[in-house]
């Protein structure tokens, strides 16, 4: 295993540069503009690089990996899809309908989708969604997982450093039960990513710098809603339960739903780009872009770990999702006020 982690890790890091070399030839770059702060065009290759290598790597060798062949062409539609949202703007209503096609290839084709929340009411017996509910559900939380990961993707490393966080708790725990191979594959796509986030934090130099793009964003939201379904969905095979998956994408699922619910008492479109984002605020409040990185990825790991730590103990659902949710009051209200004073205005 550490050898094939070792060759994964310089075989990524030389598709980032080959990709790195292409991207800057056909003008594949981000751009400052209002939102975008960072100084210079970078190529917006990181998603598109980790593609290529996850796919080739389940692809050509022998895994046992369920639905392998589906979650491939999920991953290389939604690259390919994001690059040209990278290279032309794409409507947000074709990226949206995208996701809806992946969710239903999920559903229908891969077999996987979210049919029970656990007992997280506390009344003895899990709550299942039923034919109907269910897929309805799952396509709703394919949506969020994506959109989630793609709006926390606003300073250097914070996409990397959350997504690795999820991978990495996700492996510990399904290396625990029944999903080994599903674990190998969370330390496989960290392995693969890790060349990325070293790039992305200049830490090879400002000249080597990359971004992930909307390409990587999407790729990622998708492959942890996928691992989570899988992991928590077979009653006789489930490595976690359902409420666990909260805590594990705990930052980008209560960042999202807060900026959400802000704009729609705003009665703005959902779909709204803006600077209201818990990296922006921080930054705002006048921590630095490190600063910023070091306090979400802390506070991330810290509630993923109370995740593992349910699991450990068996801690009944009921309680971890009021838990979870005193935690998203607590951290809705703490960043609706922190944006108050950061903007000296109402947010």
């Amino acid at each position: 295993m550490l050898e094939e982690l070792l060759y994964l890790l310089i075989y990524s890091f030389v598709i980032q540069l080959i990709m790195r070399k292409i991207a800057k030839k056909i003008g594949l770059a981000d751009r400052p503009n209002e939102r975008k702060l960072h100084q210079g065009t970078y190529p917006l290759v990181g998603g598109i690089s980790i593609c290529i290598v996850l796919a080739q790597y389940l692809m050509l060798g022998s895994h046992d990996i369920p639905q392998r062949n589906m979650f491939v062409v999920c991953i290389s539609i939604l690259a390919i899809v994001g690059a040209f949202d990278d290279k032309f703007d794409v409507s947000f209503k074709i990226r949206l309908f995208v996701q809806l096609v992946v969710s239903i290839v999920m559903i229908r084709l891969a077999g996987i989708e979210l049919q029970s929340i656990g007992d997280i009411l506390g009344v003895g017996t899990s709550i299942y969604l039923g034919p109907y509910l269910g897929p309805i559900l799952t396509i709703i939380a394919v949506i969020a997982a994506i959109n989630a990961f793609n709006m926390i993707d606003g300073i250097d490393g914070l996409l990397g450093g959350l997504s690795i966080i999820t991978f990495l708790s996700l492996a510990f725990l399904l290396s625990q039960g029944e999903h080994v191979e599903l674990s190998n594959l969370c330390l496989i796509i960290v392995t693969v990513m890790l060349p990325y986030t070293i790039m992305n934090l200049g830490t090879l130099g400002i000249r080597w710098k990359i971004f992930m793009g909307d390409a990587g964003s999407m790729l990622i939201g998708f492959t942890i809603i996928w691992l989570l379904l899988s992991a928590s969905q077979n009653v006789e095979t489930a490595s976690i339960k359902p409420v666990t998956a909260l805590w594990l994408v705990s930052i980008p699922l209560m960042d999202l739903v807060t900026v959400v619910i802000r704009r729609i008492i705003r009665k703005e479109s959902p779909f709204k780009a803006d600077r209201e984002h818990v990296h922006h605020i921080l930054q705002r409040l006048g921590f630095s872009s490190r600063q910023t990185l070091c306090i979400i990825c802390i506070f991330a790991a810290i509630l993923a770990s109370i995740g593992i730590l349910g699991e450990i103990y068996h801690i009944e659902a009921h309680i971890m999702f009021y838990a979870f949710i005193a935690v998203f009051i607590l951290y809705f209200s703490s960043l609706t006020q922190a944006c108050k004073i950061s903007l000296a205005s109402d947010c």
